[in-house]
Parts: C-alpha cells; sequence; structure tokens
C-alpha cells in the first residue's frame, strides 16, 4: 500500500465510528449509520441462496447518491441487453437514494459498507462480482485495492471530472491517486473530463470517452409518462401560462414568486413549484410567502383531495417533478442562487421546455450548454426575471424555438448508457489478469 492508503484507512477506521456517535443529531447522518450496519447482513442474506457454483455472474454496482443512481439504471438495463445473464448486487452511500434503489433492476440494493478491509473482505468474498462497477463521481479505495488485487476488473463509469473539483488538489489528489491508478478503465462524459483523469493517476490509455447516460435514463423514465394522468389534468391550464419551479430553494423562491406576481397581473398563469426539500418548515415558510404575495395557493395533497387548483400549487411530496415539467411553458430550475448548486436541467429539456435559472450554475455543465444551445436562459435579479417570464409568455415564437431548441440539445446527448455498457461489458468478458 502506498503512504496515501495507510492516511485513508486510517481515517476510513476512525470516520466509522464517529459517525456512529453522530447519528443522533441529524436524521440523514442516523439513516446512513443504520443502513451501513444492516448492509453486510442484507447483502449475505441474498448470497447465501444466489451465490453457488455454476449460477449466473455477478456484477456490483455503486453510486453515490440518487442522480447517480438512476444513471447507473440507464447503463444496467443497457449492459443486460448485451448481457442478459448477468446479475447485479446495487450499493449506494446516500440515504436519498434509498427511495430509489428499488427502481434500478438490481437482484439485491443495499447500503455500501464501510470502505474497511473486513467489510468490503467480505462483500468481495460473498459476492464474487465478476467486475465492481462505480458510476459518476466516487470511488473507494480500500474496495479499489482489494478488487483490483483479486484480479476482478474495476472500473469507473459515466465519469466526470471538472476543473475545479477538490479531487484535483491536495489532499485528496494524493490519497486517491494509487486507487485511481489501479482502475481498468474510466468512462469519461465528455473529452474535458477525460484529458483530467490522467492528473488523478490514471493512465490516458485507460480513458475512453462514453457519453453521459443521464439522458437515456430521463427518456426511458418519460417514455411511460401519461400526459392525460388525473395529476396533470388537475393541474394543468388550458389557456394560461403555467410555470414549474423544480428542485427550488428559498433564494429561487423569492426572486420566483414575485416574478410570477407580475406574470400574473397581466393574464392568467400558474405557478408550481416543488422545494428541493419538501420539509414541513420550507413549505410552511413558501406558503407564507405565496400569501404576502396575494397569491393564492394550496399544497398538492389539497388538490388531490378535490381543491380546484389556485393561483399556485406547492408539492408536498418527492419523485414526481419530472412529470410535472409535462404541464409547463416554461421551467424554473433551482439551486442556481445559491451553495447548494444548479439542479438538473435534463427532464423539462427533454420535454421541449425552455428553462431559467440563476446564474451560479458552473456544478452543472448540463446549465451552460443549454443556455448556450438556446435553451436556457440565465436571470441574476427579481427584475430580470420578470423580463425574461412576461418575454415568454407575450411572445410564443420564441418560446417555441427555444423549446426546441432544449429538445435537440437533449436528444444530441443520448446514446452514453450504452457506450458504458459496451465498455463493462468489455472488461467482464473475461481475459487474462494484469498484476497491480
Amino acid at each position: 500500500m502506498s503512504i496515501g492508503e495507510r492516511i485513508y484507512e486510517a481515517a476510513a477506521r476512525a470516520t466509522a465510528p464517529a459517525l456512529r456517535l453522530a447519528s443522533p443529531v441529524s436524521a440523514k447522518l442516523a439513516a446512513g449509520s443504520r443502513g451501513r450496519r444492516n448492509a453486510l447482513p442484507a447483502l449475505e442474506q441474498w448470497a447465501t441462496t444466489a451465490v453457488r457454483p455454476g449460477a449466473d455472474p455477478i456484477v456490483w454496482l455503486h453510486a453515490p447518491s440518487v442522480g447517480e443512481a438512476l444513471m447507473a439504471q440507464a447503463i444496467l438495463a443497457a449492459l443486460r441487453e448485451r448481457r442478459p445473464e448477468l446479475r447485479c448486487a446495487f450499493t449506494f452511500f446516500s440515504p436519498s437514494a434509498e427511495r430509489v434503489a428499488h427502481r434500478i433492476g438490481a437482484d439485491v440494493a443495499t447500503y455500501l459498507p464501510w470502505d474497511t478491509p473486513n467489510d468490503m473482505g467480505r462483500v468481495l468474498a460473498m459476492l464474487d462480482p465478476v467486475a465492481v462497477i462505480f458510476v459518476r463521481t466516487e470511488i473507494w479505495p480500500v474496495l479499489v485495492r482489494l478488487s483490483v488485487g483479486q484480479g476482478r476488473p474495476t472500473l469507473l463509469v459515466n465519469a466526470v471530472l471538472s476543473a475545479g473539483s477538490s479531487r484535483l488538489r491536495a489532499p485528496a489528489r494524493v490519497l486517491l491517486h494509487t486507487a485511481y491508478n489501479r482502475l481498468d478503465a474510466v468512462g469519461a462524459v465528455t473529452s474535458e473530463d477525460a484529458d483530467r483523469f490522467p492528473r488523478l493517476g490514471v493512465p490516458a490509455a485507460r480513458v475512453r470517452v462514453t457519453g453521459d447516460a443521464r439522458c437515456d435514463q430521463v427518456r426511458a423514465r418519460l417514455a411511460g409518462l401519461e400526459r392525460d394522468a388525473p395529476l396533470l389534468q388537475s393541474l394543468r391550464m388550458s389557456n394560461g401560462f403555467t410555470i414549474v419551479g423544480g428542485s427550488t430553494w428559498p433564494a429561487d423562491e423569492e426572486r420566483l414568486v414575485a416574478a410570477f406576481r407580475a406574470v400574473r397581473s397581466t393574464g392568467p398563469a400558474r405557478l408550481i413549484v416543488a422545494p428541493h426539500e419538501p420539509t414541513t418548515a420550507h413549505i410552511d415558510g413558501l406558503l407564507k410567502r405565496l400569501s404576502s404575495a396575494d397569491l393564492a395557493s394550496a399544497r398538492l395533497a389539497d388538490i388531490e383531495a378535490g381543491t380546484a387548483a389556485p393561483d399556485a400549487v406547492v408539492i408536498d411530496r418527492v419523485g414526481i417533478l419530472a412529470d410535472l415539467y409535462a404541464v409547463a411553458d416554461v421551467a424554473w430550475v433551482g439551486g442556481g442562487f445559491g451553495r447548494a448548486g444548479l439542479h438538473s436541467v435534463v427532464e423539462p429539456a427533454a420535454l421541449g421546455v425552455p428553462v431559467m435559472m440563476g446564474p451560479k450554475h458552473g456544478n452543472a455543465r448540463e446549465g451552460s450548454e443549454l443556455v448556450r444551445a438556446g435553451g436556457g436562459f440565465v436571470v441574476d435579479r427579481t427584475e430580470d426575471a420578470e423580463e425574461r417570464l412576461t418575454s415568454l409568455r407575450n411572445d410564443a415564437e420564441v418560446r417555441a424555438a427555444a423549446g426546441r431548441a432544449a429538445l435537440a440539445f437533449f436528444e444530441q446527448r443520448l446514446g452514453g448508457a450504452r457506450a458504458n455498457a459496451d465498455l463493462i461489458a468489455e472488461h467482464v468478458k473475461g481475459g487474462p489478469k494484469r498484476s497491480r
């Protein structure tokens, strides 16, 4: 092991008990600690009957959070088109992914155990995977070391590495260099991403541009969209202008509500807002903001109970935002006014909906690319938002052109799931083990 790996493993052994002690003060930490505590028994229970001589091979697929988990879903579906005999054990790190884990299509899904030699060694022994695959960003050094040491192909796919990534700076680069160097292959989203991975230690010959599976996942998700579903019918305006604010934060809502009020004063319009974190406190604060702006509002639960949709509807549950964009004339994607970073613009773009966003979108390259393509608009102030919304409302031709540009932006990015699956399949097919 390198010095960096020794330091990492010492830190990992100390972190696990520290997080367990801290879990009572955070519901998210508590969920993660509980999930990791139960992960080994869950995997062991499944492996007891599933792993036996002559059984179909298993790939171990890992994703950090909910967004990456859905990318993994698209990649796994494409992989199984090529290799239908493969089974999949899926792990995730963040509690946010727990609610979508059942959708991935894996044979077993649970939290990632702690990245320690004992836990990771046990999982590798019980699953005996023919490959270990990380999706998007994070790799786990102990798992990489053990997997590679046992001759198991170990890959990072659908990978991104921005110019400002903390992984390119010390101490992360020092601690992670050896782990990245051990990877058998990296499937990068863009050529710019691919060019940066050698700085982390990945030999350039092992890096390939494979595109982004996110668009394929969104296309698959929207293929089953029922545009005439009762929920969407209850929110759709037949003669009016509808704005859907998705994954919003209070900083977004401050500007969005004020701008919508100005637009609403000139004719029929409806605002649908889906907060990124629909907690009771956030929803109550948003309803108060709407009331202060003299806008009639209701929660989605009220609409589903039979209340007619008023000027503004606040979405009080998760999992339906992609569908809601189907009733939008314009989308406002949140996160561009604070430190959270811009959320996904792909879903509204896939439906041909123009997108508005705040100025802090450097973390999400799709936002900048969508703006350059003509399907997105950046607003800095409330006055800018009012002007842009009014323009899009009053000029149907401009709105339609922006929608077409957004859809073209989306369609040009399809195919990443298959390309990443092809890279995996090349390594899963076998061949001589290389010593590292």
